[in-house]
């Protein structure tokens, strides 16, 4: 007779279950730690403008990737952690920047919006066309401005048509670049974090189902 656990779970079956959640856990814990990483690490190639506090960063582009790969709630999480480490005085903003009272530091909550995106995109589906996957990129670079041109304003005292002038104007070809080319490596960069998921049984390569 098989010996049970109070939920009528079999014993040995309760403990792998247990074991497949802790491998789970650990397996997203580094994953949210290597997107952090990956966008302090392209972030810190940065070129100061002078006429913006803002400068241009493959920052963006790192956050679309991350977000891709990891999906909605792993690239957010992974976005906040980035934030976190920031604001603790980490030099992990795009150029080597930290602290609170950066005027850019709406750009970096935009960040995890973005990254929601982007994996929302992956997961309805939107890899397996690069039109879907350009329009869903190009709308999370969108929402980083949608939260950093308003910070921008408000931090350094700008109107709405300066805030724009500065905070954004000058980064839309840029950032419709960055997407174009995020697009471009997105299959390869979910698969993979797929292949790393689907060696624990939580999915197969290619799968478009994780968030």
């Amino acid at each position: 007779m098989v010996s049970t656990d109070a939920r009528g779970v079999p014993r040995g079956g309760a403990t792998a279950l247990a074991d497949l959640a802790g491998r789970s856990l650990a397996r997203d814990l580094v994953q949210v730690v290597a997107g952090a990483a990956w966008v302090a690490a392209l972030g810190q190639i940065a070129v100061p403008l002078p006429f913006t506090p803002v400068p241009l960063s493959l920052g963006t582009f790192a956050v679309l990737t991350a977000g891709a790969a990891l999906g909605s709630s792993r690239g957010a999480a992974a976005m906040g952690l980035l934030l976190v480490a920031g604001v603790a005085g980490a030099p992990v903003f795009a150029g080597g920047g930290h602290g609170i009272g950066l005027p850019t530091m709406g750009y970096v909550l935009g960040y995890a919006l973005a990254a929601a995106i982007a994996g929302r995109a992956t997961r309805r589906g939107a890899a397996r066309s690069y039109v879907r996957d350009l329009v869903w990129l190009a709308g999370a670079s969108a929402a980083v401005y949608a939260v950093g041109a308003p910070y921008l304003a408000v931090a350094a005292g700008l109107g709405a048509a300066e805030a724009v002038a500065q905070g954004v104007a000058p980064f839309l070809v840029g950032d419709l670049l960055k997407a174009a080319v995020a697009a471009g490596v997105l299959p390869a960069a979910r698969l993979v974090v797929s292949w790393g998921r689907a060696g624990a049984g939580e999915g197969r390569p290619g799968s478009r189902g994780a968030s």
